[in-house]
């Protein structure tokens, strides 16, 4: 996956170092392999070593690098605060730079009057849900890492967390972007009004790419009132099926959950002793449920959402009445992820998403794979999305067990294209997935892809070989 040192590599790089320090100072240039190797790694199993990290302040100085590094031929990887699971962010060849957006971490404004906030790439979401809330607004995009992952890097994936059920994606509130091309140019695109359709829409296309495209140094975020109030819930099933049929239910009457989310009979079976909640033994699945609006109205749709949510196989429904009664509920889910690091030394976390009708398919046959492959797979999740992380615990150091999980993936993967699902709804592709992505996308649609990539990126510098797979034979 790496290219071999030679004297012309050499040489490029020398004078590459030496063109950029002027650019980043020498606080904004890593070229020590102690200092870069925690630049080359995310949150998956990968790992490269970058040959050196910039780390720019301005617009123009990523200008600048970007121009110097196709110069040279060399590939640039942006990176946020490195929370991926995906490799997105990690480097494969080892003449790469890590191009850290970290220190472009400012809110350059906020138009309470257009609803609206402009901010660097570096800046963290819980940055701008603070800022926001400050005005009376949040930004709906709010995945699991919020506290220190970056805006960038929430853009990079489309990552949206639970709330995305009510409120969408990051593509949905995300009206203009900043960014710089492979080739050093700048683009500006999209508007800061809600309605435009004026050329092609190049926002939506940047969101997603990995940073494969262009280098996003601006967003300006579409902000939504915060709504005064909210109500929990916690329903419990005797099984996966009855549990995503009550989420049909609920997603087809009038009130949109602002979260919806389950974990599966198994998830239950491994939380019971870290929680004192009141879990029966014969419950098979949990939803937890919250609707968001006026005081006033939160009675109703809580009622609205119980009777939705009622079926033969509800075991039981509890409607939070106070702040603590919301945190004892809240602390069944949170109390999952403790839970699984104690069970297996490592875990493969994937995302991926079916039609809400098909979760009970899905979850069936991930228990058949359990079975087949002996790896324990714990599943929870963005139900009212279809959306669920599949986790897959073994231990790495046990030859037998890294074979089996890697044939039980495959066969996850597999499954879920079979059921109209897609491999990735938040976590991105990166390393990890692109190769299944020919299996999901259409030859015509990936020459495309790879002819829009073209003209982005002309010499093919930025993030190399992630999200598309390789031609044959390249």
């Amino acid at each position: 996956m790496t290219r071999s040192p030679n004297t012309t590599d050499q040489e490029s790089l020398s004078r590459l170092i030496q063109s950029l320090r002027p650019v980043l100072g020498e606080q904004g240039l890593l070229t020590d392999p102690a200092d870069c190797h925690s630049y080359g790694y995310d949150n998956s199993t990968l790992q490269g070593q970058p040959v050196a990290v910039a780390l720019p302040e301005s617009h123009q100085a990523v200008c600048s690098v970007i121009q110097l590094c196709n110069q040279h031929r060399i590939p640039v990887i942006a990176r946020g605060q490195g929370t991926g699971t995906t490799g997105a962010t990690v480097p494969i060849d080892e003449h790469s730079v890590i191009l850290s957006l970290q220190r472009m971490d400012h809110i350059l404004e906020i138009d309470r009057d257009n609803r609206l906030m402009v901010v660097q790439p570096g800046t963290s979401n819980q940055a701008v849900q603070q800022a926001a809330a400050e005005q009376g607004f949040f930004w709906p995009p709010d995945p699991t890492s919020s506290a220190i992952c970056t805006i960038g890097g929430n853009l990079a994936y489309n990552s949206a967390g639970p709330r995305a059920v009510k409120y969408g994606t990051p593509r949905e509130y995300t009206l203009a972007l900043k960014a710089v091309t492979g080739d050093g140019r700048t683009i500006r695109t999209g508007t800061r009004t809600t309605k435009g359709v004026v050329g092609y829409d190049l926002t939506r296309l940047l969101i997603g790419s990995e940073g494969t495209l262009a280098i996003i140094t601006e967003a300006t975020l579409k902000l939504v009132p915060l709504q005064p109030a909210k109500r929990t819930m916690r329903a419990l099933y005797t099984d996966m099926h009855n549990a995503a049929q009550a989420v049909a239910n609920i997603m087809a009457q009038p009130v949109t959950p602002c979260a919806l989310e389950f974990m599966d009979g198994a998830a239950l079976a491994m939380v019971r002793t870290e929680t004192p909640a009141d879990i029966p033994e014969g419950a098979g699945a949990v939803l937890m449920i919250e609707v968001d609006g006026m005081e006033s109205q939160l009675d109703q749709m809580a009622e609205q959402v119980c009777i939705a949510a009622n079926n033969k196989g509800l075991l039981d429904i509890r409607v939070a009445q106070s702040a603590r009664e919301v945190d004892e509920l809240w602390n069944l889910r949170k109390s999952l992820s403790p839970a699984l690091r104690r069970v297996a030394p490592k875990k493969i976390n994937e995302d991926v998403v079916v039609p809400v009708s098909r979760m009970p398919g899905l979850v069936a046959r991930l228990e058949q794979l359990s079975e087949k492959y002996a790896i324990r797979i714990v599943n929870f999740g963005h139900a009212g999305n279809g959306n669920l992380h599949v986790n897959l615990l073994y231990d790495p150091q046990d030859p037998q067990q890294k074979a089996n999980v890697d044939a039980c993936l495959e066969e996850v993967f597999a499954t879920v294209l079979d059921m109209d699902g897609t491999i990735s709804g938040e976590h991105g592709v990166g390393l990890v997935k692109r190769d299944w992505v020919a299996r999901e996308l259409d030859p015509v649609s990936l020459d495309l892809m790879r002819a829009i990539k073209r003209q982005f990126d002309p010499a093919g510098i930025l993030n190399p070989g992630k999200t598309l797979p390789p031609m044959d034979g390249a």
